[in-house]
């Protein structure tokens, strides 16, 4: 099955409304808040919250970031996930303090392991996953904006890949970005370490829409409602096919999509979204991976 464990019956809650809970403040050891997580109407809300050292992907910081990403990813209270950072900078990347030799070449393993390991979770667990960019993502920063479904940025952010010019290549970041953007744009990106604006960023495809600083917000959360509006399962399943078949040859990306349509009409979702555009209502999703007893 492609739509494998992503999701268990529930009904829907509606995205909607202005006010936040904060369900938890997560707390890492030797830091202090590193990541906020709120949560409400099943909009998920993930902040890099360490802006004296500019959001800097630590190891402290990325797991506390996977561990935000990995709690009830299945639930059905979950629709959708928004990862934003305060301060002016969305995040710069590693911290190089973690990266001298005296962390240890196990230690910096450790740290390489983790990233890899958060940026691959966000297109692996079945909700999609929005980036909130505002200000300056540079080196790991951009490739977590890279790794996201979606990306929304303020015209006043940048994106670098300036490893280079410090004399550690970004090539991490470089795996995720080149999936991103054009060959030749991501190799100027990783060889010269020069910032892109962002709308050469828009217009390469590394976010998806630039927005006004002040409407940032309100711009990411009307696309994540948009979101919660469609069936959970068909979403699960729409987003576990479309990062397979990238990894595929045309003809086995193929196949494999039409055997996920196969699967999305056995759907009780499925079949309900058809009937109502035929009957020209609006459907009633059951946000269950339940099939359809009249599919075949």
């Amino acid at each position: 099955m492609i739509l494998g464990g992503f999701y268990k019956a529930s009904n829907l809650l509606k995205c909607s409304g202005a006010s936040w809970r904060i369900l938890r403040r997560k707390r890492s050891a030797g830091s202090s808040s590193l990541t906020l997580r709120e949560q409400q109407d099943g909009i998920r809300r993930i902040i890099l919250n360490n802006p004296e050292k500019r959001n800097a992907l630590s190891l402290p910081m990325l797991e506390s970031l996977r561990e935000n990403l990995l709690t009830d990813s299945h639930s059905d209270d979950l629709r959708v996930i928004i990862i934003s950072a305060r301060g002016p900078v969305f995040s710069a990347g590693h911290d190089l303090k973690e990266l001298t030799t005296a962390r240890g070449r196990d230690y910096h393993s450790r740290v390489f392991q983790t990233c890899s390991e958060v940026m691959t979770l966000i297109q692996d667990i079945p909700v999609p996953v929005i980036a909130m960019v505002n200000g300056v993502a540079t080196a790991a920063g951009c490739q977590l904006v890279a790794s996201c479904d979606i990306a929304i940025a303020t015209d006043k952010s940048t994106f670098a890949t300036p490893g280079v010019n410090v004399g550690l290549f970004c090539s991490t970041p470089g795996v995720a970005i080149g999936r991103a953007v054009p060959r030749k744009v991501a190799m100027e990106m990783l060889l010269t370490g020069r910032p892109v604006s962002a709308q050469d960023a828009l217009l390469h495809g590394l976010v998806s829409k630039v927005v006004l600083e002040e409407q940032l917000e309100q711009e990411t959360l009307a696309v994540a409602r948009r979101v919660c509006e469609s069936s959970r399962p068909v979403v699960a399943l729409g987003k576990a096919v479309f990062h397979r078949q990238m990894t595929l040859g045309r003809d086995a990306a193929y196949a494999s999509a039409a055997a996920a349509m196969l699967e999305n009409l056995t759907l009780r979702d499925g079949q309900e979204g058809i009937r109502a555009f035929l009957e020209k209502r609006k459907p009633v999703w059951s946000n269950t991976d339940a099939v359809d007893t009249n599919a075949h």
